[in-house]
């Protein structure tokens, strides 16, 4: 793809030359969960080596959530059809429902009822043909828990220390927000979620080379990279990382599926839009600094606005 088409279709999240903790989700639309990008085939062989080599870090679930499982694999089967009929074709056969992927040259069978012996479970076995990360949070009790996860691709955080939290408890990390009156806000929200109103939001970070699987069990090998960066470097190494997050309730079981595409764009590939790359800069400069170290730029914040003003006065 060439530079002006990777910028037309990256999700910029920056509304403003600052940031701050919100609950930006809007209206989804169209109501789709899933999205078919260029790297699809790069990807999806990037994430199914992963989940061979580490299901145990990229896959947990609760033995509770098998038919929010199903009804979220019902929903992505779905939208195969309507929404990338040119990419899956689904034949509906009785008790079961077979997918064929065109991509990949694949069919997936999906059935009901009791799974039988040694047979994947639906969440684990739809994920495998899409590029987003899959989360199922489970209500119950007036509390949302991440109760299923497929997760190949997170942003410094482990599902596996993380499967069977309230919600409140998962965000505890976050500076000024883990606490605030916003994250009720956010959770009531999200609780207040009807089923054919999905909704979508944008979360950012910062992170070095074009790596989309960060997880916090390999941060000694990842996050030592971010003290190689330089002004000369920053351009080329490191990258804006962009999750498009998706909002779905599960009428069935009330369940949310909550899906994660992550988008990466080198500061190099930003600097194509030079009032994206100063709007950029202006936030990076203004972050306060525990939201910085959060994002996971403190280590190379100096570096990185030193290559930014001298490209912005090119």
């Amino acid at each position: 793809m060439t530079v002006t088409a990777v910028l037309e279709s990256f999700p910029f999240p920056f509304e403003e030359d600052t940031f701050r903790y919100s609950n930006n989700s809007v209206p989804l639309e169209p109501p789709v969960c899933i999205e078919i990008t260029p790297e699809y085939r790069k990807e999806i062989a990037l994430k199914r080596r992963l989940l061979d080599t580490h299901f145990d870090r990229c896959y947990r679930s609760l033995p509770h959530t098998l038919d929010a499982q199903r009804e979220a694999a019902d929903l992505i089967i779905e939208q195969f059809s309507a929404f990338y009929p040119e990419h899956f074709a689904v034949v509906h056969d009785g008790q079961r429902t077979e997918v064929f992927n065109k991509l990949t040259g694949e069919k997936e069978i999906f059935g009901c009822g009791k799974l039988r012996q040694g047979e994947e479970e639906p969440l684990y076995k739809i994920g495998r043909h899409v590029q987003e990360d899959l989360i199922l949070m489970m209500q119950r009790d007036g509390e949302l828990y991440l109760d299923a996860g497929q997760l190949c691709f997170p942003a410094n955080w482990s599902l596996a220390f993380d499967i069977g939290m309230a919600f409140g408890a998962i965000h505890d990390p976050v500076p000024r927000l883990s606490k605030s009156r916003l994250l009720e806000k956010i959770r009531k929200f999200i609780m207040r979620i009807e089923p054919e109103q999905p909704w979508t939001r944008k979360n950012w970070s910062l992170t070095v080379d074009r790596q989309l699987d960060t997880p916090l069990e390999t941060v000694s090998s990842w996050g030592r990279k971010r003290q190689e960066i330089t002004p000369e470097n920053a351009g080329d190494r490191i990258h804006l990382r962009v999750e498009v997050q998706k909002l779905f309730r599960l009428p069935a079981s009330h369940s949310i599926l909550f899906s994660i595409h992550t988008h990466l764009l080198s500061v190099r590939e930003l600097a194509g839009n030079q009032e994206w790359l100063r709007r950029f800069r202006s936030v990076v400069e203004e972050l306060p600094d525990d939201v910085a170290a959060y994002k996971g730029l403190a280590p190379f914040r100096k570096a990185l606005l030193e290559h930014l003003r001298l490209e912005l006065r090119r």
